[in-house]
């Protein structure tokens, strides 16, 4: 960022334009809302890989615990629904330039993500873990020895921001399956794969033949996740609020939790989990 008296006749600059530009110097109405109403449609960025979140099923029909939500949010409203996949880097771009009016992907919200965007109110609650193989825990007892270790996962996540912070090597993937990540540790090529637990739990219930497991007691970071809208939208993002907690009320998310996570993440599991790690 640029600092000192440049910086400052920039800012000065944009006051005078704004106030210029609509005679008042108040910002612009805010119409994330009202061009969705509008054209009757939300558009929503999410992977298609992320097992049991965002993922297709048997019958090639993309379905999940954040999709079904993002459907049902949409019936409430009396929207059609049109799904865009990315990688994550691509959700949280395609969000930024309003080529998704919001992201549904099991996303959390870190220190630096937050000065651009926001969350809706949690769909989930949870806490971190790691996967490691079963014949020998990778050799990890604990989040000191990710030293040395091949972490895997999406690159800028605050997963692998982590496991780089206590020394682990990146091994990165571009939006890849579950069973690749999961034979990836189990033959050598990575060791761990740091995540949410309860896709995790999920993941490795789902590919019981692939020899890898959660680590036992080495939890992290309560935490809570959403859909992720541009920070500028909160006409959106208030009205998409109003929609979750209808649902939330009327049993939907704890009937959907159920389904894909065996139990209801929609409320504080009972699991305490106490260790804070910062990724930044």
């Amino acid at each position: 960022m640029k600092k000192g008296f440049v910086g400052l006749a920039l800012v000065v600059a944009g006051l005078l334009f704004t106030a210029c530009g609509n005679g008042q110097g108040q910002t612009s109405e805010d119409t994330s809302w009202k061009k969705v109403e509008e054209k009757k449609e939300l558009t929503v960025a999410t992977s298609g890989t992320l097992f049991p979140s965002s993922y297709y099923n048997e019958d090639n029909q993309l379905i999940g615990y954040d999709v079904d939500v993002a459907k049902a949010v949409a019936k409430k409203l009396d929207l059609k629904i049109n799904f865009k996949e990315y990688n994550v880097d691509g959700q949280v771009t395609a969000v930024n330039r309003g080529e998704a009016d919001f992201a549904a992907n099991d996303f959390g919200m870190s220190k630096e993500r937050s000065k651009k965007f926001a969350l809706s109110s949690p769909i989930k609650h949870s806490f971190d873990s790691m996967i490691v193989r079963k014949s020998d825990d990778s050799g990890i007892h604990s989040l000191e020895d990710l030293k040395g270790k091949k972490a895997a996962g999406e690159p800028n996540t605050s997963y692998m921001k982590i496991a780089e912070k206590y020394g682990a090597k990146a091994v990165t993937y571009d939006n890849a399956t579950n069973d690749q990540y999961l034979t990836d540790v189990a033959n050598g090529r990575t060791d761990v794969i740091l995540n949410d637990y309860y896709l995790q739990k999920m993941s490795v219930a789902a590919l019981p033949d692939i020899p890898v497991k959660i680590l036992e007691d080495v939890y992290f970071n309560a935490n809570e996740t959403g859909f992720l809208f541009d920070k500028k939208n909160e006409a959106l993002k208030s009205k998409i609020d109003m929609a979750l907690q209808e649902l939330k009320e009327e049993g939907t998310l704890k009937k959907l939790s159920e389904q894909y996570f065996g139990t209801d993440v929609s409320v504080k599991p009972k699991q305490e989990v106490t260790e804070k790690v910062s990724a930044d």
